[in-house]
């Protein structure tokens, strides 16, 4: 089923609603008031049924008062199609030309003209008034739409505009249901027995009955409990329909037009757009940090807008822009919005959203990156974002809800630029090798400035260096093991060049550790009385034991206790005569072997066990090594 999305546009009073009930049998006017007072206030919403093309042309009408377009942008941003609705009796009125304005900048392919009440005025008029319709659309998109004289009263050409909408409908471009789910919420309302429903028109992707989705900007996660499409119940909603979807748990107040329904865990909220900006032919002169109201969906903000490149934007011209909201909304790269002036109320231009998470520019940035955001093919776009990402990258998944594109093509041009060497792709991260290469380089920078602050140290834990750059620890595997110039030991990093650098003050120090060492060598003196010894503050001496440690002469038993390597290398001796004649060996037959005292014999002990070299069985050990 081919599911489009026909939207109304005209002046108040011009035979908007009247005209969708005449070719529905729906009256889109659902408020008390607007029955009321004859006028629609809000959007309303009905459907064509085309069940021989198997299409469905879903119709939103919109309000035609000045003060209502707000609601009318609401909306206006998923339509594929517009009916420019004229009345004949009164032609091009203000309305007319500001909601076909809209419909330029949300960049709308195709639509028809109506000419409403034509059974009110004579032909020639008709004639005159469909002349002044021509010239009306001249330079937009509906130049050279058929126009077509209506009457909603006597039925006059109805169902040949019915038709014409079929014919039209048929050569549009379905949305495309291979994105995310996302959908601008137009209504919330709630239903005794089912709890709160929302609305809109689903602009990409898909959902079902039972599955997960997530309200933004509000931060609520909920599941589906029923989808409707125009009255009928349904178990999957694609793109280009509109939907209703009824929530499990979540309040009517918790929610309003504006938030968006979509995929979970995939898109995030912005306060700060980049977009490429168009301003009106017969709007005023814009200021660069202009307040503005901006429209995008169903949602609507102040913003300012931040011009790049000039002071003042005239009539007619265009630029890029950032426009930095009071509000945050959620927007994808690929999107349409609008602008109005901050007061009075009328609508300024519009454009394309380029980047919905900029990075931070300055005054002298150059746009070329911005100029590839709006002019490159995907694969460009989708390189440019991620090395804005630095040295952090970028999720797959953030990917997907960055730009407004097919999921299989994001991946085909991921897969290309991975294959070209141009991104790297560790599983979800993304990284640019420009910030692959600049990470390497930060980190060498890191030892190296370490080195020569520390000479005598080998080097610093990989677990220090990684959480300094706070990165991904495969990724700061694979640094590690691709680069040429950092050597590992262990859990060590060094740069390869480097070497330690003792002074002859160092190798003193380490001349007296051994001489202390060995004095008494199963009683040797601790850690703090060495220090206190050689006159050295703790971290030097920390750094010369690491040294000695590494170079194999002494043996650390402990933060406290070291022996030299001929200490320990004569108490396995000991222990291998010892076992000669007895299979196990008590801590106070340990201690007398060595001719020590318990202080010293318990941790040695404990150190064999941790080595191997024992094993503890109750109150005793036994050894392990061959005898």
């Amino acid at each position: 089923m081919r599911h489009i999305i026909l939207g109304t546009a005209g002046h108040i009073d011009h035979g908007k609603s009247s005209l969708v009930k005449a070719l529905t049998g729906i009256d889109p006017d659902r408020l008390k008031e607007e029955k009321e007072r004859g006028i629609t206030i809000d959007i309303g919403f009905a459907d064509l049924a085309f069940p021989d093309k198997d299409l469905t042309v879903g119709i939103v009408d919109v309000p035609g008062h000045e003060r209502l377009v707000r609601n009318m942008l609401a909306g206006a941003g998923g339509i594929d199609i517009v009916l420019m609705v004229i009345a004949a009796d009164e032609g091009i009125m203000p309305q007319s030309r500001e909601h076909l304005a809209i419909c330029d900048l949300l960049n709308i392919k195709s639509g028809l003209i109506a000419l409403t009440k034509a059974d009110l005025v004579e032909k020639d008029w008709l004639d005159l008034v469909s002349e002044e319709a021509k010239n009306f659309v001249k330079g937009t998109f509906l130049e050279g739409a058929k126009i077509i004289p209506v009457s909603s009263r006597t039925g006059e050409n109805v169902d040949l505009l019915k038709d014409e909408i079929r014919d039209l409908a048929l050569t549009v471009n379905p949305k495309t249901s291979g994105g995310l789910f996302r959908l601008p919420i137009d209504r919330v309302f709630s239903l005794k027995g089912f709890g709160t429903v929302i609305t809109g028109t689903a602009i990409s992707g898909s959902v079902s009955v039972d599955d997960a989705i997530e309200l933004l900007p509000c931060d609520i996660k909920t599941k589906v409990r029923g989808l409707h499409s125009h009255g009928r119940a349904i178990t999957t909603a694609y793109a280009g329909q509109r939907v209703a979807i009824n929530l499990q748990s979540v309040e009517k107040d918790a929610l309003k037009r504006g938030d968006v329904a979509v995929t979970p865990s995939s898109f995030f909220r912005t306060k700060a757009v980049t977009s490429y900006f168009e301003l009106l032919h017969n709007a005023p002169p814009l200021k660069n940090k202009s307040l503005v109201h901006f429209y995008s969906g169903t949602s609507e903000t102040i913003a300012r807008i931040i011009l790049f490149g000039t002071d003042e934007l005239k009539a007619g011209e265009h630029c890029y822009c950032q426009l930095r909201l009071q509000d945050p909304v959620v927007v994808m790269s690929g999107d349409r919005y609008i602008i109005r002036r901050f007061s009075p109320l009328e609508t300024l231009g519009g454009g394309l959203i380029l980047d919905a998470s900029p990075a931070k520019r300055r005054k002298k940035d150059s746009l070329d990156d911005v100029l590839i955001l709006h002019q490159g093919s995907l694969k460009e776009k989708i390189s440019v974002k991620i090395d804005q990402s630095g040295i952090r990258g970028m999720s797959m998944n953030s990917l997907n809800g960055w730009i407004n594109q097919e999921l299989e093509d994001i991946r085909t041009a991921v897969r290309d630029l991975v294959a070209k060497k141009e991104v790297l792709q560790l599983d979800d991260l993304l990284l640019h090798m420009r910030s692959y290469r600049l990470l390497e380089k930060n980190i060498l920078q890191f030892l190296d400035i370490f080195h020569k602050k520390n000479p005598i140290k080998p080097g610093l834990p990989k677990e220090e260096v990684r959480a300094h750059f706070d990165i991904n620890q495969k990724l700061f595997n694979v640094i590690l093991s691709g680069s040429k110039e950092i050597a590992t030991d262990k859990n060590i990093i060094r740069l390869q060049s480097f070497r330690v650098a003792l002074t002859n003050s160092d190798e003193q120090s380490q001349s007296k550790i051994l001489e202390l060492l060995e004095k008494n060598p199963f009683q040797p003196p601790l850690k703090d009385e060495l220090a206190s010894e050689l006159k050295t503050d703790q971290k030097k001496l920390n750094d010369i034991l690491h040294l000695l440690t590494k170079d194999g002469k002494i043996i650390r038993i402990n933060e406290s206790l070291y022996l030299t390597k001929e200490s320990y290398d004569r108490i396995i001796a000991l222990l291998k005569t010892f076992f000669t004649t007895k299979n196990e060996i008590s801590v106070a037959e340990f201690r007398d072997l060595l001719t020590t005292s318990r202080k010293y014999s318990l941790p040695i002990l404990e150190f064999l066990d941790s080595t191997k070299v024992t094993i503890r069985t109750g109150d005793v050990r036994k050894f392990l090594l061959k005898k």
